[in-house]
């Protein structure tokens, strides 16, 4: 059963902390490989039904990481003509900056949308 929003539009306190849960579990990915796409794969699946916020942010939160994910792949390969060693710092920085902009966001009952995302999943 889906909750509804706040009549402000802003999405309600569990759903927020769900939205928030999955901006950060991308987190994961720092211990386990894939766990920046398996972490908020989770949650998006288990309640994608049960709230629209969470599953738009759980939709843009795996988009996001998957980007980033094909995007330090790249940089890895191209590592070996040597501007991914360049790269890779970057987009590291830039996962890091953008993950915790939208946690705190989603915390805020905001709808996020992440910037030079490949929009994969709709």
């Amino acid at each position: 059963m889906s909750e509804e929003n706040n009549s402000n539009g802003l999405a309600k306190q569990e759903e927020r902390s769900l939205g928030l849960g999955c901006h950060l579990l991308a987190f994961v990915g720092m211990v386990f490989p894939f766990g920046n796409i398996l972490g908020p794969l989770v949650i998006w699946l288990v309640k994608k039904d049960d709230s629209a916020f969470v599953d738009d942010q759980g939709k843009e939160a795996l988009n996001f990481n998957i980007t980033i994910s094909i995007a330090g792949f790249v940089a890895f390969l191209l590592t070996f003509v040597v501007i991914g060693a360049f790269l890779l710092p970057i987009i590291g920085i830039f996962w890091l900056v953008m993950t915790i902009v939208a946690a705190v966001k989603a915390n805020g009952g905001e709808y996020y949308r992440y910037p030079l995302t490949l929009r994969l999943i709709k």
